[in-house]
This record gives C-alpha cells, structure tokens and sequence, in this order.
C-alpha cells in the first residue's frame, strides 16, 4: 500500500499559513503571539487532516472500487480502438480521483489520465483510445488510482483491476474493407480490378439464358433445343487449389519508409491476409510458411480451407517479426518443397536487391519444379524520390545518378529472373495488397495453376 501525497491544497495551505506569519511579524505582532497562533493553526490543521485521510482510508477498506476492463477481442496494427473502462462504488462515498491504465508500452494511447467522480453505490463507464504501433501480445496491468479525500488535503493510491492481455494483428480492417467493396461492387476504389464476367474461367458453373455479348462459342446447342431459347454456360475461377505464401523474415524486409507508419514486413503480411481472404472466399486452399529467422522463430500453418484458416493465419504469424539476419531462401525453398506436394500457388513475399538475385534464381528454379511461383518484391519508395528529385546542383545531381544506377541494377535482376518464365510482381508498398490480387486473378482466369 502507498503512502498518501498531499494534495494542492494541502501545499497551498501551508504556505498560505508561512506567508501570513511572516506579514504578520513585519507588521510589527509580538513574536510569541505569532508563534502560539500558528502552533494552533497548525495543530488544527493537521488533526483535520488526519481526521480526513482516516475517513478515506475506511471509507476504501469497507468498499473498494472494482475496476473492470473491456478490451475487444483483438486490435488492428495501427488502427485506433476505444478501451472501455467501468468502475464500480459499492460503498456510500463518493469518490473524485484519476485514473492511470497500465498500458502495454508498445501501445501508442490518448485519453489518459482520466478524471472522474463515481457516485456512491453506482458505476461510470469510461474510456480511452490505444493505437498500436506493433504487433504481438500486449498486456495491460492493474490501473492506479489517485482517489481524493473528502476535503480534498491527501491523495490515497490504490490499485485496481485485473492483469490481461490482448492481440494485436495484421491490419485486417483492409480485409474487412475489401469485403464490403467486393459485396458492393467497388472494388476498383481499393486498386483491383472487376472480377470475372459471364462465360469466363475454366470450371462450369451453370446454365444461363443468352445475352447480348455472350462468347456463342460457349452455346450448349442441346439446352437451346430443349428449352426453345438460346442458352449459354458459365464458367467460374477454378476451385479447390492451392495457395501457399513463403514469407521473407529476414534484414531485408526490416526496411521502413518512414518511422511513423508500418514497414515492409507489415505491409507484407497484410497484402498477404487479402490475398489469402479472396483465396479462401474462392474456394481455395492457403497456407503459410516464414523463412529468415532462428529455427525455434518460423512459422508453418498447413493448407486448409473456410473462413477459420484466415483466423487461424492470424493468430500463427500476429507476432512474428522480422530479424537482423539474411534469410536462407535455399533452405526455406528445399523445406517448402518437402512441405507441400501437391501443386500449388507459391507466394514469396521480400525485398529483393541485385545482389540477392543470384541466390534467389536456384531457390525458385527449385519451386518451380513442382509449383506454380509468384516473386512478390517491395520497391522502396525512398529510390523513386531519389530518382525524380530535381537537378538543383552538383550534389543533387550524383544523387540521382546513384538512384539510376540503383534502379537499374534492381531492373536488370528482375530481367534475369522474368527470362526463367516466373510471374513477378515489382510494387510499392502501399500497392502491394491491390497488385497481389490482380495477379492472382489473372493467373487463375489464365488456368495457370
């Protein structure tokens, strides 16, 4: 249990007291006189003061606050949450005092301390906003309270309210976004393309009465005959495949365009629970494997299908984080191989340099052997700018020439590797989510897979 502070009016008063000694012996008041009256007044005040901390003190003992903390089921990597907080006051006090969570300190928070008043025998409902700037498990502690005496001379603190944690995942509100758009039909707000029209794709899907720019290649001349009308077959996307994400954790994807928003990695890995929603809504199989950090470190969910394998990848990969370290694409490439036999949709996810692609090239040929491969590869934003700055001197100038020769240097590895037939994706980060999904429509109208 803390020791009781002094409140501001416990300060004031005391000096309030000091100063009027003082001008009083300036004046010219006989010095015992002023000393018995303060000796009185101080008695006075401290045994009203003592009088009023033991009245709090069993006022807290008989009927202690009970916190409780409403925090949701999990939070969304940079997307603000309220927390909910409500206080309880069994007893017949009334209580002023502030209010300081135990914040987890990897979670960015507005709103505290709150300043509240709870009535006696009622409960008040409070809250503040947290913003998380990572992901991974955060925890929050018992909250403390600084609870205000009735006359307001000391300050108990008390502690209150249960240790808990929660969540903190890939920012799936782009996910959730993505579904609305998709059931309204929006799509191209968010970067991806309309979806596939009547008659496309290569698995039947149904029957359906002719309109005006139908493909009459796909005219099933025995329903006309029977149904006296001309009727078409649809087609959809193929079904029943497999998507299978291999996930850079390595320095590279350590890279950050600013240090207010998420870096590549983040970016990363919600470009990569997009893609795996629209798989799954497909009707696909997904999985997920990490490469780049310790052995005890990666990560591997196996392939499934429904809605709950998204949760499931969320929960599996929501704290991963990428390590000071290159990653081994060999290995994870001859592991992956061992991993998954059936053929799939292979998703490498990283950052690739110029230097990498020589490592690289043997690591997807390897793929590639059994597995259809999509390189997916973040282009710092950073190298643009550089490459469009004006040329307004000397210095200004060898900077773009560094930048040139950069780009080219990434262009030509990119060339290597687009000569061995590979589907390569080469985006910005904030266009990755977008591009992704483009891609993995057209592979599977293209019935690459």
């Amino acid at each position: 249990m803390s020791l009781p502070l002094p409140t501001r009016t416990t300060v004031l008063g005391w000096a309030a007291a000091a100063l009027a000694a003082a001008l009083a012996v300036a004046a010219g008041a006989p010095l015992p006189a002023v000393s018995a009256a303060a000796a009185l007044a101080a008695a006075a005040f401290v045994a009203a003061a003592a009088a009023d901390l033991a009245r709090a003190r069993r006022a807290w003992q008989a009927a202690p606050l009970v916190l409780t903390r409403r925090l949701p089921a999990a939070l969304a990597l940079d997307q603000p949450r309220e927390i909910v907080l409500t206080l309880a006051n069994p007893g017949r006090q009334a209580w002023r005092l502030e209010l300081f969570d135990e914040v987890d300190g990897r979670l960015g928070h507005r709103g505290l301390p709150l300043r509240l008043v709870v009535p006696a025998q009622s409960a008040l409902q409070a809250g503040y906003l947290v913003q998380p700037g990572q992901r991974g498990t955060m925890r929050f502690g018992a909250a403390e309270l600084r609870l205000a005496t009735r006359w307001r001379l000391f300050e108990l603190r008390r502690r209150s309210g249960a240790e808990e944690s929660v969540r903190v995942y890939p920012d799936f509100a782009k996910v959730a976004r993505y579904a609305w758009l998709a059931g309204d039909r929006r799509l191209t707000e968010i970067g991806i393309k309309t979806y596939t029209q009547r008659g496309e794709g290569t698995d039947f899907k149904e029957l359906a009465e002719y309109r005006t720019g139908d493909d009459i290649r796909h005219i099933d001349w025995k329903a006309t005959l029977r149904f006296r009308k001309p009727i078409v077959r649809e087609f959809q996307d193929e079904r029943d495949q497999c998507v299978m994400f291999l996930l850079d954790c390595g320095r590279r994807m350590r890279a950050a365009e600013d240090d207010a928003g998420p870096g590549h990695f983040d970016h990363a890995l919600n470009a990569m629970m997009l893609l795996a929603y629209v798989a799954l809504a497909g009707g696909d199989e997904v999985g997920a494997m990490t490469y780049g950090s310790a052995p005890e470190h990666e990560r591997h969910v196996a392939p499934r299908k429904g809605r709950a394998t998204l949760h499931g990848l969320m929960a599996a990969l929501h704290d991963v984080q990428p390590q000071p370290q290159q990653a081994d694409i060999r290995a994870a490439a001859a592991t992956l191989m061992q991993r998954q036999r059936r053929r799939s949709l292979v998703v490498v996810l990283t950052n690739l340099r110029d230097e990498d692609a020589d490592e690289l090239a043997p690591a997807l040929a390897l793929l590639r052997t059994r597995h259809l491969v999509l390189l997916a590869s973040l282009r710092e934003v950073a190298l643009r700018e550089a490459v469009e700055q004006p040329l307004t001197g000397a210095t200004a100038a060898r900077r773009v020439a560094a930048a040139h020769g950069l780009e080219q240097a990434r262009r030509d590895a990119f060339a290597k590797l687009a000569a061995r037939e590979l589907l390569l994706v080469d985006s910005e980060p904030r266009d990755l989510a977008a591009t992704l999904v483009n891609r993995y429509h057209a592979v599977k109208r293209a019935g690459l897979l």
